[in-house]
């Protein structure tokens, strides 16, 4: 069964809401999900423990490119989200490619910074009416040329990548770390 995932506004009830102000990029997807009395962490790390071949492919496709100019190498999205127990995660704690800037239960903030651009995820609990769904946002701040270069090619396939990811999603079981 394939979910019905929509592109949305970023949620004004988001804290990462506050961060669209001078944003070069943001966009943010809904899908229907069950919360099943997961934290949102506990869903990000049932979706990108799936990331899709494909995505990791693009990754690591991405990695070695930007490497020839510099940039980091970011690993692929679930790197060692299994390392730990989800209570073991605090803010300032890598979390994939991210790093853990904000956490509560409703909604989680990720984000990596650099010279060139800042990114910022969140992932958000949505309860309109009696649906249970969850919203990933994206919001990305440029700071010069090479940033601008790099989101050129880097926003139409972010577009694919955010729904595939959340696809799989849906029939994602809940967190347990490999130890």
């Amino acid at each position: 069964m394939n979910p019905h995932i929509t592109p949305i506004a970023v949620p004004s009830a988001s804290l990462i809401s506050k961060q669209l102000q001078d944003a070069n990029f943001f966009d943010a997807y809904e899908m229907p999900l069950k919360h099943q009395g997961r934290s949102a962490l506990e869903i990000y790390l049932d979706v990108v423990c799936r990331t899709p071949a494909w995505v990791n492919f693009l990754m690591a496709t991405r990695n070695h490119i930007v490497s020839l100019f510099g940039l980091k190498n970011l690993g692929h999205l679930g790197d060692g989200t299994r390392s730990k127990p989800v209570s073991a995660y605090r803010v300032g704690d890598r979390v994939g490619i991210f790093s853990l800037l904000s956490l509560t239960d409703e909604e989680i903030i990720l984000g990596d910074s650099d010279k060139h651009l800042d990114v910022k995820v969140s992932v958000c609990k949505l309860n309109p009416g009696a649906r249970e769904s969850i919203a990933i946002s994206t919001v990305v701040h440029i700071h010069n040329l090479l940033g601008r270069v790099y989101m050129f090619f880097v926003a139409p396939v972010h577009r694919l990548i955010v729904p595939a990811t959340l696809a799989r999603a849906s029939s994602a079981s809940p967190f347990t770390p490999d130890h």
